[in-house]
């Protein structure tokens, strides 16, 4: 993964925020959309770009291309920072392998006290039985 690269080959359109704020949302566009298209990315080989199409298949639009906004800061440059740190932050995330589990048995102490609780528990409930008298 080139980050220089992948830096290069990002897209921003800034449009205005929604929701409440008056004259000066009216009339400011500090909502910025980040867009890449994995598929076309050189900053990526093919290994990257098909974990990358797995993990993030829900958010991928039907063209392969992942778009993310933000709108959380009043600054449209705050945001533009914003959306690229958490567009790196889910690349990141997205191309971590998971280690392969290693199947263990329990250990010789672990079966010990699983019985011991099971059998505490089977004297518990045959202490709520009502006694045999002995007919």
């Amino acid at each position: 993964m080139d980050k220089k690269q992948l830096h290069r080959e990002l897209q921003f359109k800034a449009m205005r925020s929604s929701g409440a704020g008056g004259q000066h949302v009216n009339k400011v566009s500090s909502k910025v959309e980040l867009t890449f298209n994995i598929s076309e990315s050189e900053g990526l080989s093919d290994r990257e770009k098909g974990r990358i199409f797995l993990k993030l298949q829900s958010r991928l639009t039907n063209d392969g291309t992942l778009v993310l906004q933000c709108d959380e800061a009043r600054s449209q440059h705050r945001n533009k920072d914003l959306v690229v740190k958490r567009f790196f932050d889910i690349l990141k995330n997205a191309l971590v392998v998971p280690k392969k589990r290693k199947p263990t048995k329990p250990t010789k102490s672990s079966k010990e006290k699983r019985l011991k609780s099971k059998k505490i528990t089977a004297e518990k409930k045959a202490a709520r039985k009502k006694p045999d008298l002995g007919k």
